[in-house]
């Protein structure tokens, strides 16, 4: 009796562990997860197949309950579960998951929804054409056989496969370690890129590209960028951006965004209602109502927008925030030689014709080793025919079939094959008609032998055959692309969430910034009390307005001569009442420093457009600096010194101009000056600038204002005091002559307005046009937009008219801005319930003019004291 102890063989756990999980691992891999790199199956598809194949289940037969295809491969082949069977040949039906289809699938298969499909005793299925190109030739002895799970039967160990079915139709799975994720292509193109490789064997990925354009997925849709397929055929890895295809349709009351084609794999029933969520978390807005409108002719997804919603934002967003735009990461893992590989495009094509060339060279032998034999019975036919009377009398005089064979293979030296074969043949075979098939089949044979023979010692002629039989499936199975490309698409940029509407940008004393639709803002009487505009603090009120897009990319200065970035979409939204956000919650700025400029810029990388365009700065204190606006487009999210500024003095104005515009500068107590822009060198960025304007010595005044014009430009020059009062005045009068002096710039200037007790000092000046609209912000917050036509023009020196009605409020204007006009009714704004709205007839004030101050001379001291 064996002790105990030695029954027990002591091992180490770690060592067990380890043999134990990598042979667990390399099953998984070699026998489950990852197809073979020759016919692109995993060992359930293959016997799956091969099963149907040994049903007589073909596409010429009535189709066979699936519930008998799965017994068959599991009481065969494939010991599993059976729904792991069932699943694995249902997907081979699925039209939306497979880009060719090798099952015929009858009954309820699933759908694009994710619905499962019916139970297996339920459905039915048969092979199909293209799935019989797969099994063609195993009969043949082209691929090897191995026994099954208990030894009984054989199964192949790959397919002979005539289609390229891994590039075609892809694969995934995920084994121990690795995982495999390979995209389908179209039929057409790989065919053509293969026959491509086969006639050069050098050619490069680049050139077999020209033939395989990109995967070709079985729902259609954009393949939206390149880079992904590039990557991914050059190093079979990459990230393919696939796009739903979605059409809009404009109707009479709103528009619809019609989607037809989903990404490959994305679940169309789970797609709709991400979209409602996301329309209910309003998240996207601008949505009415979503409707799944598919039938059998097709994939039809409606998308209602609203009234007011833009559909080309809204569908931008749903491919920003939904699975209609899905990537597809492509990472071609397969079996070579049993072992798992990366695999580039050139590696998959080169590896399908080496198998297409065994399978081609296997079958040719095959086929020559049956054509020698029947040679050779034909051989011993025809020997017999020609000798029959002969070989009738050996036959009647033996005693037995065997000793008749053996007496004719001594008689005329045949084969025992050849003998048995005389033996067994049919007295009608004696005939002449008979005998003369014999001769011409064995003629036919020996033709047979010699282009088999031929076949296997020429290479070239092998590989024609091998062509032959590719372009034979082309011509039957080829069709055309469903995915297009989209070669010169970008990544979406936040522009595209946002149309490009008209907004309103108000910044506060203390530093509050908001965008608000210029559309909430109406237009109204000159002479009118304005609307509530802005909820402010008590000691707070709105200091700047802007007009801008929503896509303007916006260069914010300070008034420490500081320059930021932002796009006008980054800036918070607001009503018009709201508050707004503090820029210091936006951009680094100093807290002692605030936004008193920016320029609108559309683009910051045309580099003819950055070289040709200046920056003009203008100071409190009368500097002026010009600088190449190349110097300030490159962003930063600090922000760059833009202008030096001296103790005392701050940015009030920045304009944009072409080099060759007039500048005018206003101050407080109601000058201005003009001089040409070429009067100002251009300066670094860090520059401190030139002296643009004298300020009057009352130690009160300073520069308001800044403008720049084309020499003879139509428009006029508004002017506002802090009281309500403004007029308008030509910049030239009709024959040309200047209204407003060309001088040299340092001048003080000559008067643009006439400055009362009444209408109190200079707060604006503007270059305006009959299709601008002014609007008026009071330091309480009270908003004014009115027509610039209902302002006259008046003569240069003159007071003006009232603007807006401050008497009543003991007001003061904070800041005025120029917005195109709409086309509107005249109509007063609704102000807070609390306050009662009045309303004013408009009269015009009494106008004194007065003589033109002759400018004071210039010396050239002066002009020359360059404070850079």
């Amino acid at each position: 009796m064996i002790d105990q102890e030695d029954r027990i063989i002591k091992i180490n756990i770690e060592d067990e562990m380890k043999s134990s999980y990598i042979d667990y691992s390399m099953s998984v891999i070699v026998s489950r997860a990852l197809p073979d790199v020759r016919d692109g199956f995993k060992p359930v598809h293959r016997r799956i197949l091969f099963g149907m194949s040994g049903l007589g289940n073909t596409p010429d037969k009535p189709h066979k309950k699936s519930a008998r295809i799965v017994g068959e491969v599991l009481g065969k082949y494939h010991p599993h579960g059976d729904s792991s069977v069932y699943f694995a040949m249902v997907r081979l039906a699925q039209e939306w998951n497979m880009r060719y289809t090798l099952i015929d699938g009858q009954g309820n298969m699933g759908s694009v929804d994710g619905d499962s499909p019916a139970a297996m005793r339920y459905t039915e299925a048969r092979l199909n054409r293209l799935a019989e190109e797969m099994l063609r030739d195993i009969d043949k002895d082209t691929v090897d056989f191995q026994l099954n799970f208990d030894d009984t039967l054989s199964e192949p160990t790959v397919l002979p496969s005539r289609i390229p079915n891994l590039l075609i139709n892809g694969s995934s799975g995920i084994a121990v370690g690795m995982a495999t994720n390979m995209a389908p292509h179209n039929l057409t193109e790989c065919i053509n890129g293969i026959i491509a490789y086969i006639d050069n064997r050098d050619i490069d990925i680049k050139g077999l590209m020209k033939y395989i354009k990109a995967p070709d997925f079985p729902t259609g849709a954009y393949i939206y960028g390149y880079k992904g397929v590039e990557d991914a055929f050059e190093t079979g890895r990459g990230r393919v951006v696939m796009r739903g295809k979605a059409d809009i349709e404009s109707g009479k009351t709103h528009d619809k965004i019609v989607i037809t084609e989903i990404p490959y794999l994305v679940n169309k029933a789970a797609l709709i209602k991400n979209i409602a969520d996301l329309v209910a978390d309003k998240k996207i807005e601008g949505i009415s109502n979503v409707n799944d409108e598919s039938d059998r002719r097709g994939m039809r997804i409606v998308v209602d927008i609203k009234r007011d919603g833009n559909a080309n934002v809204v569908l931008n967003k749903l491919y920003k925030f939904t699975a209609l735009e899905s990537s597809f990461s492509v990472n071609n893992i397969a079996l070579v030689n049993g072992k798992p590989e990366l695999l580039n495009l050139k590696q998959l094509i080169s590896y399908f014709v080496d198998h297409r060339h065994d399978v081609v060279t296997r079958r040719t032998q095959f086929e020559l080793r049956k054509a020698e034999e029947r040679a050779h019975i034909l051989e011993g036919l025809i020997i017999a025919s020609d000798n029959i009377d002969v070989v009738i009398s050996i036959i009647r005089s033996s005693s037995s079939p065997q000793t008749a064979i053996q007496s004719l293979m001594e008689r005329f030296e045949l084969s025992e094959i050849q003998a048995r074969a005389i033996v067994e043949m049919r007295l009608r075979q004696l005939t002449g008609l008979e005998q003369d098939k014999l001769r011409s089949e064995y003629e036919e044979i020996q033709k047979l032998i010699a282009r088999l023979n031929e076949i296997l010692n020429n290479e070239d002629v092998l590989m024609q055959v091998i062509k032959d039989e590719l372009i034979e499936i082309r011509e039957k199975y080829g069709d055309e692309r469903r995915s297009e490309i989209i070669f010169s698409a970008e990544e979406m940029s936040m522009e595209d969430f946002y149309s490009d509407d008209e907004m309103i940008i108000t910044i506060s004393h203390l530093g509050y910034i908001k965008r608000t639709p210029l559309a909430e803002f109406h237009t109204q009487n000159r002479g009118g009390v304005g609307a509530k505009g802005t909820d402010t603090r008590e000691e707070d009120f709105v200091e700047y307005i802007y007009p801008a897009t929503m896509h303007n990319y916006m260069l914010l200065f300070t008034k420490k001569g500081k320059c930021y970035w932002l796009h006008v979409y980054e800036i918070p939204e607001g009503t018009k009442n709201s508050k707004g956000r503090a820029i210091q919650n936006l951009l680094n700025i100093d807290p002692d420093d605030s936004v008193t400029a920016f320029v609108r810029v559309d683009n910051l990388t045309d580099e003819e457009y950055i070289n040709s365009n200046y920056l003009i700065f203008c100071t409190e204190q009368g500097i002026i600096k010009k600088t190449q606006l190349e110097a300030y487009s490159r962003p930063r999210q600090n922000g760059v010194n833009a202008i030096t500024i001296k103790e005392g003095d701050q940015v009030i104005s920045v304009r944009l101009t072409n080099g060759n515009q007039h500048i005018i500068l206003a101050n407080r107590n109601g000058r201005a000056i003009r001089f040409d822009e070429n009067d100002v060198r251009p300066m670094g960025r860090t520059a401190t600038g030139v002296k643009g304007m004298t300020l009057d010595d009352d130690g009160e005044d300073i520069v308001i204002g800044m403008i720049c014009m084309s020499p003879q430009s139509e428009n006029s020059i508004l002017v506002v005091s802090e009281q309500g009062y403004g007029k308008r005045t030509k910049l030239n009068d009709e024959d040309g002559e200047p209204i407003y002096r060309i001088t040299r710039r340092g001048g003080k200037g000559v008067k643009t307005l006439n400055i009362t007790e009444k209408t109190g000092k200079l707060v604006a000046i503007k270059s305006v046009t009959e299709d601008n609209d002014l609007m008026i912000i009071n330091k309480s917050g009270i908003t004014i937009r009115m027509n610039i036509s209902d302002i006259r023009i008046m003569g240069r020196a003159t007071q003006g008219v009232r603007l807006i009605n401050l008497e009543k409020r003991n007001d003061q204007i904070a800041s005025v801005c120029k917005v195109d006009s709409e086309d509107t009714d005249d109509e007063i704004v609704e102000l807070d319930k609390k306050e009662e709205i009045e309303t004013f007839d408009v009269q015009y004030q009494d106008v004194d003019v007065e003589v033109d101050d002759d400018q004071e001379p210039l010396d050239d001291q002066d002009l020359d004291n360059d404070l850079e």
